[in-house]
């Protein structure tokens, strides 16, 4: 009889062997069907995505869905159409034609030359004024091509449709203060004279020193440093950031009193109401007035500002650049450099003053002279 045989296991083969194998779950999805469901959830995911920055379509004046046209307009060559507004002495007697070009926010009710300027002034002086929507403000119809180019060119545009003659003066106000610095690169050849009060500046254009434009860009609010840090690098983010519920909203959008100095505080108890139209402003919609405005003055440029050559070398004119000392939302130390760097600009720094300076008593009336007669004073 054969001897048994004596088999060595070893403990891990005995738990292998004992270990009771746990029941399957019954809900457990096949792996194809898990990847279908995790495939759709994604797709879903991209589809919110897009409809969150995608902007919507906006609410043209005068169309079917749109704001009523309220204003008189000029059809463009594009066809678009800009509303304005007219101020001062008739257009037929006037001796000077200016211009007009309203700020971030804004429409052409928002000049803010003529809420200082004494009637003796403009009848003394003969003075005529423009004022426009920019396009997706107010009445005037949205730019999907908009460039620094076409803003000089819509402003040529009108005062030719308007009949302003081959010369006439340019005046903007902090946004629209940029959008003077393309008449002198476009239309030079059309300018009587300019005139910046307080214009907003891009940080990077590259001809600002590097440190000059952090040191400056680094006083504005974290959430207004992200604000236009998406609208340069992030441009088609900009709808979904200035309409997100997460972060804070863009100071000057929600009309935040912490950007303004105290004198500017002290000046807005006095401005004139603008309940009468300020729904205007934003009817067509956000993106095409205040974030296409973003991504426009704080985008890459078309050219730098800082490359410009004097549009006037026989002092046929003249370019002027106000400023307040106590400006917080565009710091004065970028407006010192410009008028270093461009020695051919008036440089008018107005102390103890913030960004809405203009509204003070009697700056209308110096600014314009200034520009239009030479005689340079602070009220």
């Amino acid at each position: 009889m054969a001897a048994p045989v004596n088999r060595k296991i070893s403990a891990a083969s005995a738990r292998a062997h004992t270990r009771k194998t746990k029941p399957k779950s019954p809900f457990q999805l096949p792996s194809g069907l898990l990847k279908k469901i995790l495939l759709v959830f994604f797709i879903g995911f991209l589809a919110w995505v897009y409809q969150a920055i995608r902007p919507p379509p906006p609410m043209k004046c005068g169309s079917a869905d749109g704001p009523p046209v309220t204003a008189s307009r000029i059809k463009l060559s594009d066809g678009r159409h800009l509303a304005y507004k007219e101020f001062g002495v008739p257009k037929d007697k006037s001796k000077y034609k200016i211009v007009y070009v309203h700020g971030f926010d804004s429409c052409k009710y928002d000049v803010v030359i003529t809420e200082t300027l004494s009637p003796n002034v403009v009848e003394g002086l003969g003075i005529y004024i423009v004022s426009f929507d920019r396009p997706g403000y107010g009445e005037s119809d949205p730019n999907p091509n908009q460039r620094e180019k076409s803003w000089a060119l819509d402003i040529e545009e009108l005062a030719d449709q308007l009949g302003l003659g081959s010369k006439f003066y340019v005046t903007g106000f902090s946004m629209g203060g940029q959008v003077i610095w393309t008449c002198l690169k476009y239309i030079p050849h059309r300018l009587a004279g300019a005139t910046l009060i307080a214009p907003a500046v891009n940080y990077w254009w590259p001809g600002l020193p590097t440190n000059l434009s952090k040191e400056a860009y680094d006083q504005q609010f974290l959430q207004d440093q992200w604000t236009l840090r998406v609208a340069h690098y992030l441009p088609w983010l900009t709808y979904w950031w200035n309409t997100q519920k997460w972060f804070p909203s863009f100071s000057l959008a929600a009309h935040s009193p912490a950007v303004l100095s105290r004198q500017d505080l002290e000046l807005m108890l006095r401005r004139s109401s603008r309940k009468e139209y300020e729904a205007q402003v934003r009817q067509q919609g956000e993106y095409e007035s205040l974030h296409r405005d973003l991504i426009m003055a704080f985008g890459t440029w078309e050219f730098d500002p800082m490359d410009l050559r004097n549009p006037f070398p026989n002092n046929e004119g003249s370019v002027h650049l106000w400023h307040g000392d106590d400006d917080l939302v565009v710091p004065v130390t970028l407006q010192r450099y410009i008028a270093q760097r461009l020695p051919w600009i008036h440089y008018h720094e107005v102390p103890g003053s913030g960004h809405m300076f203009p509204f003070a008593d009697g700056m209308g009336d110096s600014i314009l002279k200034a520009l239009l007669i030479g005689k340079s004073s602070l009220p």
